[in-house]
């Protein structure tokens, strides 16, 4: 497994496994044992995914050593602020059934966003947390929280995909020494992905599947991915996207399909900012 090195010189493994939308408690925990039983060491979850428990579980039933795992979830806006980020923190790691976290996450750029940081630079600083990072962060958000806070965040997860490529983001992260880490790396299949001829002409070169094409591109570039599926084939297939290398004219081809639009929605959208804010976890 390759790795990057983030700001404080922890090694993140650069290719994992995400279970967002796996609400099926049964088989989210048996997609992360399969997923752990396969190679992938790299487990993302968050509170929001109401499956953390799930995950808690299958880390329990994997039989792999702790410190062999890295393991990430996120914080809601619901639970805003100190005091309920500290509460928010204990809930998870409990759920988790784990004694720390490798990676915790703000998980949107809403709320009080600075109380939030606060408890997570402390959680850090007790070593309840190897790393701490913020996740829908726009490069305004995120250099606002930089320059008025002591820790710079490790890790910021996006959307980033052939059709939003974040290559100007990437580059200010790069700059102010935050790693990206994408969410969405299949664009959840939008805009045919899956069909797309010129993804499918660079795979048959090394007869690799348009995701493994896809994956390398993004591991090439520097870019954490977590993709997300519930078939161990499939975990095996994505997995397998490592072991060779896109060429530099291929990489530039690729650049052609960025759309540099969100295929989801505008995280400054005040509506969406609104429905986010307002939408209570049933736990």
């Amino acid at each position: 497994m390759e790795t990057v090195k983030l700001n404080n010189g922890v090694e993140m493994p650069i290719l994992g496994f995400g279970v967002f939308q796996v609400t099926d408690l049964d088989e989210c925990e048996r997609s992360v044992v399969d997923a752990i039983e396969t190679g992938y060491r790299l487990i993302d979850t968050a509170q929001s995914y109401m499956n953390e428990e799930a995950v808690g579980k299958a880390i329990k039933r994997s039989g792999v050593a702790r410190e062999e795992l890295f393991i990430t979830t996120k914080l809601w806006i619901q639970s805003n602020g100190y005091e309920g980020t500290k509460k928010a923190f204990e809930t998870s790691l409990k759920k988790l059934q784990l004694d720390y976290l490798d990676l915790y996450l703000i998980h949107q750029p809403y709320g009080d966003v600075y109380g939030e940081w606060r408890a997570l630079e402390e959680l850090y600083k007790e070593g309840k947390v190897r790393a701490i990072g913020v996740s829908n962060f726009q490069p305004d958000r995120l250099i606002d929280l930089i320059i008025h806070n002591e820790i710079v965040p490790a890790v910021n997860q996006v959307e980033t995909h052939p059709f939003h490529q974040q290559i100007d983001t990437q580059q200010f992260m790069i700059d102010n020494n935050v790693q990206i880490e994408s969410w969405g790396p299949f664009a959840e299949g939008k805009n045919d992905i899956f069909k797309n001829e010129l993804l499918k002409g660079i795979g048959e070169k090394y007869d690799k599947s348009i995701a493994q094409v896809i994956l390398r591109w993004l591991t090439q570039r520097g870019v954490v991915a977590i993709p997300k599926s519930v078939k161990k084939e499939r975990m095996a297939e994505n997995l397998n996207s490592l072991d060779f290398r896109l060429t530099s004219d291929e990489m530039e081809q690729i650049k052609t399909l960025d759309t540099n639009a969100s295929l989801f929605f505008d995280h400054r959208d005040p509506k969406m900012v609104k429905w986010l804010g307002e939408r209570e976890l049933k736990d």
